[in-house]
């Protein structure tokens, strides 16, 4: 009976351990509220994201046109978002850009979402890393991976539309990110 308490106690507190890995925030020295790691849509609709992500996915007008010709493709995709919860580009891209997947019925498992902090010794980092080795220097950063590799990414703000840009990876046309240094894409 006593191993059985244990492994029930054991149990729960790394379910805990998983659950707080999610959508975690942390508070900046001005009050100021941001998201880091890893996160999920409902990370952007609690209470400190939701005026901002709500206003911003809500007064997008999707262009269904150009989604109908990637929409299918796409979910052969993976796809890593990183961004700010702090950024202004991030702020309004990212609530458009999930309003895209989901209208494209993209496959939300096939995506990884973090955020990056803004702390001085911290900048553009995640508390995991999983922004290490990816050259993450502006967000937000939206990298497309197909058969594991990575094809291209959108990089702060798209050329055109979210769309466009997204068709144009898609479709493998010669598309050069904005914002990119000297990224390289084979």
């Amino acid at each position: 009976m006593k191993t059985l308490v244990t492994f029930i106690m054991l149990l729960c507190s790394s379910s805990l351990l998983v659950a707080q890995s999610l959508n975690k925030e942390i508070v900046l020295n001005n009050n100021q509220k941001i998201l880091v790691g890893k996160f999920n849509k409902a990370g952007l609709t609690q209470s400190t994201n939701h005026p901002w992500f709500q206003k911003n996915y809500d007064d997008y007008t999707l262009d269904t046109n150009t989604i109908s010709k990637f929409s299918k493709k796409l979910s052969t995709y993976h796809i890593k978002l990183f961004m700010g919860t702090w950024c202004g580009d991030s702020r309004r891209e990212v609530p458009r850009f999930l309003k895209i997947l989901e209208h494209a019925k993209f496959p939300m498992e096939k995506l990884q979402m973090v955020a990056v902090d803004v702390r001085k010794d911290h900048y553009k980092k995640s508390p995991t890393g999983e922004e290490w080795g990816l050259q993450i220097l502006r967000v937000p950063t939206i990298i497309f991976y197909k058969n594991g590799r990575e094809v291209n990414r959108i990089i702060e703000t798209p050329n055109k539309t979210l769309e466009e840009d997204i068709l144009a990876i898609i479709q493998g046309n010669s598309y050069v990110p904005n914002k990119a240094t000297s990224l390289h894409f084979d």
